[in-house]
C-alpha cells in the first residue's frame, strides 16, 4: 500500500479546550530568580499571555502544511512523515529524526534548503529527498501498544525508507533521541544505510583504565552533568505514567516541563535561542494530539529495549559525520578520540554557536554541515 496523504487540521473544540485550560491554570509563587530552581515563573506568565493573545494557530498550521506529508502503517503502527523530493538531478535520500521535547517542527526551517538548495543560495547538486518522520508515539504518529524504543524505531525507519518509499540506500541524521535511532540505523542496518550524521554522539562506556587523561576529564564532567541535570530522564524512564498524569491535562504544566529543558540546553537561553511561535507550535504537537503520555513512554521503552544502551553493541562502520555545537550537553559531545572508537568517523565539525536543538537554533550551520558531509561521501564513491 502506498502512503496516504496527510494534512494537519485540528478541530476547533480541541483548540478551544487548550485555551480554556491555559486560562484556568494557576502559577506558583516565584522563588529565586529566573531559571535557577527550574522553570521561570515570570517567563511562563509571559509565554502563556503570548499563547492566548498573540499566537496564530492558523498560521502555524499553514506552515506545518507547507510541505507534503503522509502516513503509512508499518508493523501495525501508523507513522506520520514529511516526504519532500529534491530538485536536483540526483537527490540523495535523507532521513531526519527528532528527539524529545522536540518534534518535526525542529526541521521545518531546513526542509526547503535541503530539498531545493538552488532557491536558497546553494548548489542544485546538493539536493536531498527529505524524509522527516514523527517518532512513534509523538506528534501525528500512532501510539504504540508495546515496547518501541530507539532500536525498534530504527527497524521501522528501515521499512519506511525501503519498502514504503522505495529507496535502496539512504543517509540518516539525528540528535537527542534521534541520535540513538540514527546510531542503531548505522550499526544494525548498514546494508541500506549509506552514512550517518550526528549532532549528539551516543557512545559505549569504557573502563577508566582504557581512557586517556582528556577522556577521563570529559567522563568526570559528563558524569557530574548527568547527576545534576538528567533527573528528568530517570523519571521519564522509571515513572512515565505518574508524570503523564501531571502533564496530560495541563498545557501550561507541559510547557514548564519542556521549556525548562529547552532553556538549559540552548545557546543563550530559550527566549534568545528560539522563536516563541516555534516553541508553541512544537508544544501543540504534544498537547493537541494527546501524545505527551506516549512520548514519555518512549523513554521507558528505551530502558526495556536497549537496557539503557544509547549505542549498538558493536562499532558503527558506515561513514559517520559529527557536528559539535558548543552548548550541547557535555555527555553528547565526547572527545573525538572516544567517538572514533565507536564510529567510522570521517567528518568532525566544531561549531561556533548553537546548542542541543541545533537545527532549530542554527539552521544555516546545520544545512551547511550536512551538505559538506554528504557531498564528501559522494566524492569517496567516485
Amino acid at each position: 500500500m502506498r502512503p496516504s496523504p496527510f494534512r494537519v487540521d485540528l478541530a476547533d473544540d480541541t483548540l478551544a479546550g487548550i485555551r480554556a485550560r491555559l486560562r484556568r491554570a494557576t502559577l506558583p509563587a516565584a522563588r529565586g530568580k529566573g531559571w535557577e530552581h527550574g522553570a521561570s515563573v515570570d517567563y511562563l506568565e509571559q509565554f502563556r499571555s503570548y499563547w492566548l493573545e498573540e499566537f496564530d494557530w492558523a498560521a502555524a498550521q499553514e506552515r506545518l502544511n507547507a510541505h507534503p506529508q503522509f502516513t503509512a502503517t508499518i508493523d501495525g503502527l501508523e507513522i506520520h512523515f514529511y516526504w519532500v523530493p529534491g530538485s536536483g538531478p540526483s537527490p540523495r535520500p535523507l532521513l531526519l529524526t527528532h528527539g524529545w521535547p522536540g518534534s518535526v517542527v525542529e526541521f521545518l526551517p531546513v526542509i526547503g534548503a535541503l530539498a531545493r538548495p538552488g532557491e536558497f543560495g546553494g548548489d542544485i547538486a546538493d539536493s536531498f529527498d527529505v524524509v522527516v518522520p514523527s517518532l512513534p508515539g509523538f506528534g501525528f504518529s500512532g501510539r504504540p501498544e508495546g515496547v518501541v524504543g530507539p532500536q525498534s524505531t530504527a527497524r521501522l525507519w528501515r521499512r519506511l525508507m525501503t519498502e514504503e518509499l522505495g529507496y535502496e540506500r539512504f543517509g540518516a541524521q539525528g540528535g537527542d533521541l534521534g541520535s540513538m535511532v540514527t546510531a542503531y540505523l548505522g550499526g544494525e542496518h548498514s546494508d541500506v544505510v549509506s552514512a550517518i550524521h550526528l549532532n549528539f554522539v551516543p557512545i559505549r562506556p569504557l573502563p577508566d583504565t582504557e581512557l586517556s587523561s582528556e577522556e577521563r576529564r570529559w567522563k568526570e564532567e559528563a558524569d557530574a552533568y548527568r547527576a545534576r541535570e538528567l533527573d528528568y530522564f530517570v523519571l521519564q524512564e522509571r515513572r512515565p505514567q505518574t508524570l503523564a498524569v501531571a502533564l496530560q491535562d495541563s498545557p501550561l504544566g507541559a510547557a514548564a516541563w519542556m521549556l525548562e529543558r529547552l532553556n538549559a540546553w540552548s545557546d543563550g537561553g530559550v527566549a534568545q535561542a528560539f522563536r516563541i511561535d516555534d516553541l508553541i507550535t512544537n508544544l501543540m504537537l504534544y498537547v493537541a494530539t494527546g501524545r505527551i503520555e506516549s512520548s514519555l513512554w518512549f523513554y521507558r521503552s528505551f530502558l526495556l529495549e536497549c537496557q539503557g544502551r544509547t549505542h549498538p553493541s558493536a562499532r558503527v562502520e558506515v561513514p559517520t559525520g559529527v557536528a559539535v555545537f558548543p552548548k550541547e550537553m557535555p555527555n553528547g559531545r565526547p572527545p573525538r578520540t572516544w567517538a572514533e572508537r565507536d564510529y567510522n568517523l570521517v567528518h568532525w565539525s566544531v561549531m561556533q554557536r548553537g546548542g542541543h536543538f541545533a537545527c532549530l537554533e542554527q539552521p544555516e550551520l546545520f544545512v551547511r554541515d550536512l551538505r559538506d558531509f554528504f557531498r564528501a561521501q559522494d566524492g569517496e564513491k567516485q
